[in-house]
């Protein structure tokens, strides 16, 4: 799940450490057990950026493949961006431990820091953005049987 959120002309980046030093990224990260795309997504930009996260729509559907740079482990991604507003950082709300900070850039900034990009997606979704892609929320579905998991555990 990755959150495209635009406001004043600016988008809201989180700077993290990785395995390769710090890189910038949209607010992102894992599906966990339970969980829908809508509600992930909402979960990784509070943990990430200490802001309460309203998705709107969904930009797009992006997949990518690399080599862990450690390991040499051959990994699939597939991230699902949603666009939406954001409300102000909750007071007192530590970010994630790899977060370092929350950044608001400009497209343009965004850009010229393409090779400190954690994922390859970073920009191409903005861009999506920008243009005017989106499709409705009402696109995913999540069956029950996902949610009975996360129910059924807290019994």
């Amino acid at each position: 799940m990755a959150a495209i959120i635009e406001r004043d002309g600016r988008y809201l980046l989180v700077e993290e450490h990785t395995s390769v030093g710090l890189r910038l990224n949209n607010p992102a990260g894992h599906l966990e057990p339970g969980e829908s795309l809508v509600n992930a997504v909402i979960r990784e930009v509070l943990e990430e950026t200490a802001c309460a996260f309203t998705p709107e729509a969904l930009v797009g559907v992006y997949l990518s493949r690399s080599e862990h740079p450690r390991t040499g482990e051959d990994i699939t991604y597939l991230r699902f961006t949603f666009c939406g507003s954001v409300g102000e950082p909750q007071p007192g709300r530590a970010l994630d431990t790899p977060i370092v900070r929350t950044l608001w850039l400009t497209p343009e900034e965004v850009y010229l820091a393409r090779n400190s990009h954690r994922s390859p997606w970073v920009a191409q979704c903005i861009t999506d953005h920008q243009a005017g892609q989106r499709f409705p929320l009402d696109l995913l579905h999540t069956h029950p049987s996902v949610t009975l998991l996360q129910n059924s555990a807290a019994v």
